[in-house]
């Protein structure tokens, strides 16, 4: 092993036990460099109008695939995970929210976590050029995650590990310094085709392939102001926000566990409320529950639209029991 090799490792050895401090599950390490081959993939995927309404996938594109155009001098990209599995289930009798909904808004909780991270990268190795980002800027988390080893692209295009499945954010780091890197790890899914086949809307139109604009999180969160198509009517297996079918069928989420991150624990009403409960649920009821909470996303009108659209949805027998 030579000085620099030595160096890099030392360093990376650093960063993982800094991660691990500040409470995140995994942190792997890439090169910064171009990623071509992904690039070239997302620019077909945009192409096809797979994103829909979500024009921001569009923007920045020179710096969504080279992450030294983010971070000028950028020379290792810091991949971090953060469990968010619940330990409780939402009541069978009410509509659903996706779990990485239940607590407080990832976002916030993670991005003063890498403002930590960052701070402490810099008490260990002095000026550390570098920026932090979580589904805030044009960075495609999934394809570092790969390259890092952290874990591979599934069928349903979710970042899997074999010893914990795929509830948990990802998180980026992009710096200036020279790091060990990780290596990438196999594609375990096989033949397996269980999240393709369990997906009431078809929106996974191939193996590793999504069209957002079928997926059930795509039309009850990103798909602003408009009426959910009656095409879908039926298909929504009372998913009220986002959408979990895929992952909840997926072999190797046997292997989840509890997150550790209390600020993920779900309030009571979440947990416990019933079809009357969301039904019923007024804009200062919604402001209070969800205070903090990634559901704002999608606002009080949203969140009734998804609802009514759900009871619309039913058979005419069960509407009547809930009108």
């Amino acid at each position: 092993m030579t000085s620099t090799d030595l160096l890099q490792h030392t360093r990376s050895v650093v960063v993982k036990s800094l991660a691990d401090t500040l409470g995140f599950t995994d942190c792997r390490i890439a090169r910064a460099t171009e990623l071509a081959k992904e690039g070239r993939y997302l620019e077909k995927w945009i192409n096809e109008r797979n994103h829909g309404d979500m024009s921001w996938i569009e923007n920045h594109f020179e710096k969504r695939i080279d992450p030294r155009k983010l971070v000028p001098g950028a020379k290792s990209i810091i991949v971090l995970s953060l469990n968010y599995f619940p330990a409780e289930i939402q009541n069978k009798s009410a509509p659903k929210i996706s779990k990485y909904a239940f607590g407080r808004d990832y976002h916030k909780l993670i991005r003063a976590k890498l403002k930590l991270f960052h701070q402490g990268l810099r008490q260990s190795f002095g000026e550390v050029h570098g920026r932090g980002f979580v589904d805030s800027a044009p960075i495609m988390e999934k394809a570092w995650a790969q390259r890092s080893g952290l874990g591979w692209i599934g069928k349903h295009t979710n970042i899997i590990t074999k010893s914990l499945g795929s509830f948990y954010f990802l998180a980026v780091l992009v710096v200036d310094i020279d790091l060990e890197a990780d290596g990438e790890v196999e594609d375990h899914c096989g033949s397996c085709t269980k999240c393709i086949d369990a997906c009431p809307t078809n929106a996974i139109v191939e193996p590793y392939k999504l069209d957002a604009t079928k997926c059930i999180s795509y039309l009850t969160i990103e798909l602003k102001d408009q009426l959910i198509p009656s095409e879908f009517a039926g298909k929504f297996d009372d998913w009220m926000f986002g959408c979990d079918i895929c992952q909840d069928v997926c072999p190797w989420n046997r292997f989840s566990q509890p997150s550790k991150e209390n600020q993920f624990d779900p309030k009571d009403a979440i947990i416990k409320n019933d079809w009357k409960d969301w039904e019923n649920l007024t804009e200062a009821g919604f402001e209070e529950l969800f205070r903090g909470s990634a559901v704002k996303r999608t606002k009080y009108s949203g969140l009734m639209r998804n609802i009514k659209f759900l009871i619309n949805s039913k058979a005419p027998e069960v509407g009547e029991d809930l009108a």
